[in-house]
């Protein structure tokens, strides 16, 4: 008997036990949003690190935005005002707004972070040259310049504004480090930043006040090229594919499509690839050599190979149809022999037969051809093209920090590099900001101080004129025909690939499908 009640007190206990597990509530399972890029997380540092300082958007919002038409609109910021000269700015901070850790949002994080960049981040050298004073009145924050600044709105697309509370007593904020959380006011934070699983976590911010996401956390993934990329996304395991300024990858497209599982968005950009100059050193300085290359380059070829059938031959304007105030110059032509024939009149001949002109020194022209990893496949196209007419090359392939020191210093005498529909917008618009020999940052090549060129771009700076504005659009355009302080390779049209099964993608001209509107607008489809 007492054998039978332990056995019956036991089949008790494990009811009573299974009852109780299926009694407990059922967690939800987390909803993630996945991306895939190749833009890879180098360090974990949140401004230092170039592509972390892009992904950070997401968290700690800049103060403005660009909206899919291109108008510029308030982000963190409600609006703004401007003074007549231009010199003065103040943007009115939205209210209701709260960090990740509870603390609301003020006009001193916004203060603290636009001196902090001035100071501490070489890329906002100008901030530091050119910003005065500053002054906060509880929301209101007015920024006051030494100079007229009309493009300071774009700019400020750019910046992620920090809480001062954690910020402030970081002594060097563009060297700090750490994997995370991050304290973020938009509608995720930086939860983690994983180096070795080669991704990093965005979990919603539980003091957002905006539209509830309806996901729970974004993953962006990278990987180590493209095809390893484009094979994440055919076998279902990313949502999208994502590189700041850049397309999908080309010969991945029709697969993709097969696939039936993604849409596919096409848009005109205003980011190009481009041969720049060292205009310090001869025979660079000189604009005879300069459109002797311009002529010798297979443009067409570059564009079948590089954007295969998805771009165009360019214009020597630069700027591309995409941009407002584009105008229509002469087209790049591609005639090895008139290469030549304007070499040999400029004075550069090869007077020993050996295939490679001479300069004024009477040395062999070898030019150093700077590049990042990442161009290689252009740069043997243009070693091969510029050898043709008697022009030496040496590739010099380099990792992109290593690249930044170079071209500072002015360490190169050409080099492949590209703009960002950001970066054809800065300064002075344009793609005044690659050029121009005040400019600060990573990718610009500062190159140009042609005071013709300078005064210019001082003028676009002062003036809100519409009238102007075109003129000086058109004047740009046709400064860089004559001047050739950049030749554009080719012109082209960006893919974005998303996931058929969820809605309400976003994109605008400057960060594609980055943007709050994506991030607390997409959701799976009913």
């Amino acid at each position: 008997m007492k054998k039978i009640l332990q056995s019956r007190l036991a089949l008790m206990v494990l009811t009573a036990a299974i009852l109780a597990c299926c009694c407990l509530p059922v967690m939800a399972e987390e909803k993630i949003l996945r991306v895939a890029t190749t833009n890879e997380v180098k360090s974990p540092a949140f401004i230092g690190d170039y592509t972390l300082g892009l992904f950070n958007h997401i968290s700690n919002p800049p103060l403005m935005q660009m909206d899919q038409n291109g108008k510029l609109i308030g982000l963190l910021a409600d609006h703004y005002e401007v003074s007549s000269d231009n010199t003065q700015w103040t943007f009115y901070i939205k209210e209701n707004q709260f960090w990740s850790d509870g603390t609301p949002v003020t006009g001193d994080d916004v203060a603290f972070s636009i001196q902090m960049y001035g100071k501490s981040v070489p890329n906002a050298g100008w901030i530091g040259e050119t910003l005065t004073d500053t002054a906060v009145d509880g929301n209101k924050v007015t920024f006051t310049f030494n100079k007229p600044y009309t493009n300071l709105a774009l700019e400020f697309t750019s910046y992620s504004i920090l809480p001062r509370h954690i910020w402030e007593s970081v002594e060097n904020p563009n060297e700090y480090t750490s994997t995370g959380p991050y304290v973020g006011a938009g509608p995720f934070y930086l939860d983690n930043v994983d180096l070795n699983a080669g991704k990093v976590i965005f979990k919603r911010n539980p003091y957002w006040k905006g539209t509830s996401p309806a996901y729970d956390a974004v993953e962006i993934s990278w990987f180590k090229n493209e095809d390893a990329a484009a094979k994440a996304l055919e076998s279902g395991a990313m949502d999208t594919y994502w590189k700041y300024a850049s397309s999908y990858p080309y010969a991945a497209v029709d697969s993709l499509k097969s696939s039936g599982t993604f849409e596919i968005l096409e848009k005109p950009t205003s980011g190009l690839t481009f041969l720049g100059f060292n205009l310090k050193k001869e025979p660079l300085s000189d604009i005879s050599f300069r459109d002797a290359i311009s002529y010798a380059i297979n443009y067409q070829e570059i564009v079948n190979i590089a954007t295969l059938g998805y771009g165009r031959v360019p214009n020597r304007g630069f700027i591309p149809p995409a941009m407002d105030g584009y105008i229509s110059t002469q087209a790049m032509e591609y005639n090895p022999e008139t290469a030549k024939k304007k070499l040999e009149s400029a004075g550069y001949k090869d007077s020993n037969g050996n295939g490679i002109v001479e300069g004024n020194d009477g040395k062999d022209i070898v030019l150093d051809l700077l590049i990042r990893n990442a161009y290689s496949r252009e740069a043997e196209l243009v070693k091969e093209y510029l050898e043709k007419v008697g022009i030496g090359v040496e590739i010099r392939s380099v990792e992109d920090n290593t690249w930044f020191e170079l071209k500072d210093t002015y360490n190169y005498d050409i080099t492949l590099t590209r703009t960002t529909p950001w970066g054809m917008l800065m300064h002075a618009n344009w793609a005044t900001g690659y050029f121009d020999s005040r400019r600060t940052g990573q990718g610009v090549l500062h190159t140009v101080d042609d005071p013709v060129f300078l005064e210019l771009c001082d003028n676009i700076l002062a003036t809100t004129d519409t009238t102007l504005l075109n003129r000086y659009a058109q004047d740009v355009q046709n400064y860089y025909a004559d001047n050739l302080p950049g030749i554009p390779l080719y012109w082209k049209n960006d893919i974005t690939p998303y996931n058929k099964k969820i809605t309400g993608w976003y994109s605008n001209p400057l960060y594609g499908i980055m943007n709050e509107f994506t991030l607390t607008g997409v959701k799976p489809v009913a």
